[in-house]
Formats: structure tokens, C-alpha cells, sequence
């Protein structure tokens, strides 16, 4: 199993985990309809095996993998297909917006936590399922072989269940009578900044599924996330008692 994980490490190292300057890396382990069974180590970096160190440094497993790899210097990354394309590239603007989306979603999440709210673990999982979307994002389908895309598809199934998270919560809260302002206490103001995010990577996405580079689904799945961030802003803020702040027109 290590070696496997190892030849994990070793491809996404060349992949979009390097592609995204250690951001949005490709998770090609089973994904929402991936085939996958190796999963990688976090930023693509390539584990070591044990023995085959040298005499004055040990074995090499006790030693910890580098974080840097300098092949990005030139101003270019790899795809998970392989591909060296430009680090201005709209597939690497993407994984980092999905980069950020998670982290958002994380700092959110600590704050939520703080509060004692149980949805924490729904942020979790969504922080999992980003890893998969930025595996599908990596993959360029005009470059991308049967190998590739049995590792990172992206299914239906996780958009149906974010809709069900969205109408359980919907219909715990109050009528929505004005347009709100992101607010409402650290753990909603937080979610209502991740939802803002998530638009951005939404948009960022679009025009690959547009081109034909990235799964219809992948699009999908960041829009409703992005309306299950808003629905959730606006729970915490009804547990906590905290007021929501509306928009007023201000006097001419």
C-alpha cells in the first residue's frame, strides 16, 4: 500500500497539486463516481518508501518530503494529464479559487465550531468534495485519457445532497423579506464570505464547462454550494440570536 501510495505522490506531484502552487491539488483518490483507491498525500508531495536511504541520513522514510519542487519557476504547471501550460491559465485561476473556497469554508467553520453548531461536519465533508472538484478542474478532458477520468468524475449524487441541506435548513428559517447584508456573527459573516467565493470559483469554472474542459456537474455542484453557504449564513445567525443586518436605501 505505501509503494501505491507513493506512485500516487509521485504523479500528482507533476499534477495539479503542484499546478496550484500548493493550492486546489488533485485528490484522485474515490471521488463523487471515481473508480479511484490511492489516496494522495496532502499537496501532491511524494511519499517515501521505507529503506533505500543513505548510511549517513537513514532510511529514507524518516526523512519529510519537501514541500517546494522549483519546477513551477519557469512561470509554468503540469495538468493531471501532464499538460505544461502557463500558471495564468484559466485551469490554475480556477484551482486556486477553489483553493480559497475551501480555506474559507474552513475559517468558517472553526468559528462555527466555537458556537457549538453540529453543522461543522456538513463543512467537512464539502471541504472533501472541493478536493474532488479541483480533481476534475486538473483534468482537462481534451488531454485527459480513460484512466484519468475514471480517477477524477464527478457525479451527480453530492449536488442532490446539498440540495436536501439546503430545504432542511430553509425550512427552519423565518420568510426572507429583504436583501441581507453578510452579517450576523463571526460564524455567519464567515459563511456568507465563503458564499462569495464560491461564486467567484463558480464563475471561474463556467467557461471551462463551456470549452468542454471540465464535467457540467463540477458547476453544478459549486452553484447550489454556493446557496447552501447563504441558507447556512443565515441558520447560524438564528441559532446564535444574532440580528441580521438588511439593506436600506440610503435617503437621496
Amino acid at each position: 500500500m505505501l509503494r501505491r501510495a507513493a506512485a500516487a505522490g509521485r504523479g500528482l506531484r507533476g499534477a495539479a497539486g503542484r499546478a496550484a502552487e500548493r493550492g486546489g491539488q488533485v485528490s484522485a483518490g474515490m471521488g463523487p463516481g471515481g473508480a479511484g483507491s490511492d489516496v494522495p498525500p496532502p499537496h501532491g508531495l511524494c511519499l517515501r518508501s521505507p529503506g533505500g536511504g543513505s548510511p549517513d541520513r537513514g532510511p529514507r522514510s524518516d526523512r519529510a518530503p519537501r514541500i517546494y519542487t522549483r519546477t513551477g519557476d519557469a512561470g509554468f504547471s503540469s495538468t493531471f494529464t501532464g499538460e505544461r501550460r502557463p500558471k495564468g491559465d484559466r485551469i490554475f485561476e480556477a484551482l486556486g479559487a477553489t483553493d480559497e473556497l475551501s480555506s474559507a469554508i474552513g475559517l468558517a467553520g472553526e468559528f462555527s465550531s466555537e458556537k457549538g453548531h453540529t453543522f461543522v461536519e456538513q463543512l467537512h465533508k464539502v471541504q472533501c468534495m472541493l478536493q474532488d472538484v479541483g480533481s476534475n478542474i486538473a483534468t482537462p478532458l481534451s488531454s485527459a485519457r480513460e484512466a484519468h477520468l475514471k480517477r477524477t468524475s464527478f457525479s451527480e449524487k453530492p449536488i442532490l445532497e446539498l440540495e436536501q441541506w439546503i430545504d432542511s435548513y430553509s425550512d427552519q428559517l423565518p420568510p426572507l423579506r429583504a436583501f441581507i447584508l453578510p452579517s450576523g456573527g463571526k460564524s455567519s459573516a464567515a459563511l456568507h464570505f465563503s458564499r462569495a467565493v464560491c461564486r467567484r470559483a463558480e464563475r471561474c469554472v463556467v467557461p471551462l464547462v463551456q470549452a468542454g474542459e471540465a464535467d457540467p456537474n463540477v458547476a453544478k455542484y459549486l452553484n447550489r454550494l454556493s446557496d447552501y453557504l447563504f441558507v447556512l449564513a443565515r441558520y447560524a445567525a438564528m441559532k446564535e440570536g444574532k440580528e441580521e443586518k438588511i439593506y436600506i436605501k440610503p435617503e437621496p
